[in-house]
């Protein structure tokens, strides 16, 4: 049974959320024609999604998809919160992730080229889903975390996917590497242990600890204070390094304590935070709106 236009209208702002005058003339331009009348409003919405290239989009949500021994993880950033928790950023999320998936690719770069069953790079996916949903859409910090056959991962996803940790495990027990991922998460540790630890860190808390210790304590000799940097370097040491932090379900445990006692080791962990290093702009909101109605 052939469809009405009112039927193909409804079915084309569903689809794309363009507005009822614009799906109005894609059909008429496509006579009626679904897939043209998306391909009529794509290539007429690129015009608008080139101009919102110099927007800065800060807000969105991270993905993690695994599949055997294989954790993807990617970023796709919109311009608003508001935009991130919509069902059609979603989707359009799950989209790509199938693409990426399907392809194998293990970097941004490549996974902007990739190419859907349509033929379709994921750069104009991208492309497109700016023009439908009128913020700036980015991909970014597209990544492949690989286990070993007896390993276990461990994935925790933070608000939606404001925050995506993969923990990788040696164990049995699933729940023990995402309890992990969820303590990453909350605690938010600059490293593992102290063997992760960086020569360039211990130099710069020495360096700082150096200098505080010798303006508190003017009078005390020097291997004095160099005794007091190392004990507060081996307590700060302790903060910053995830074995020594409470785990999540019992902070009076350490995570050192935890792994022990479900026999389980910490092999590594991703912790991602959407957002950074994008530079936010200061935004004139009545300006904006200004602008908007000229």
């Amino acid at each position: 049974m052939e469809k009405s236009t009112t039927q193909l209208l409804k079915e084309l702002r569903e689809m794309t959320g363009a507005g009822v005058l614009d799906c109005k003339k894609a059909l008429d331009a496509s006579n009626n024609n679904i897939d043209e009348a998306v391909k009529w409003l794509r290539e007429k919405g690129m015009a608008k999604a080139v101009k919102k290239a110099s927007r800065v989009s800060a807000e969105g949500l991270f993905e993690v998809l695994v599949e055997g021994n294989k954790a993807l993880v990617y970023e796709i950033n919109c311009e608003t919160d508001f935009v991130a928790k919509n069902e059609k950023f979603k989707n359009f999320q799950a989209e790509v992730g199938k693409v990426l998936l399907a392809t194998g690719v293990t970097n941004t770069e490549d996974a902007l080229n990739a190419k859907n069953e349509k033929g379709e790079t994921v750069a104009d996916m991208v492309l497109g889903f700016t023009a439908v949903i009128g913020e700036k859409i980015t991909l970014r910090n597209v990544k492949v975390i690989e286990k070993a056959d007896n390993q276990l991962f461990g994935v925790y996803k933070h608000n939606g996917g404001k925050i995506a940790v993969v923990t990788i495990v040696n164990g049995t027990d699933a729940q023990v590497a995402k309890v992990l991922a969820m303590t990453v998460c909350a605690n938010n540790p600059l490293y593992k242990d102290e063997s992760e630890v960086s020569e360039e860190w211990l130099a710069q808390e020495r360096e700082v600890l150096t200098k505080e210790s010798k303006e508190q304590n003017p009078n005390k000799p020097d291997q004095i204070i160099a005794k007091m940097i190392e004990g507060r370097l081996q307590k700060e040491l302790k903060e910053v390094c995830l074995v020594h932090q409470g785990v999540i379900v019992d902070p009076n445990t350490t995570v050192a304590q935890y792994l022990q006692q479900n026999n389980t080791e910490l092999v590594c962990y991703s912790r991602n935070v959407v957002g950074v290093g994008i530079e936010k702009k200061e935004s004139d909101f009545v300006k904006e709106v200004m602008e908007q109605i000229k």
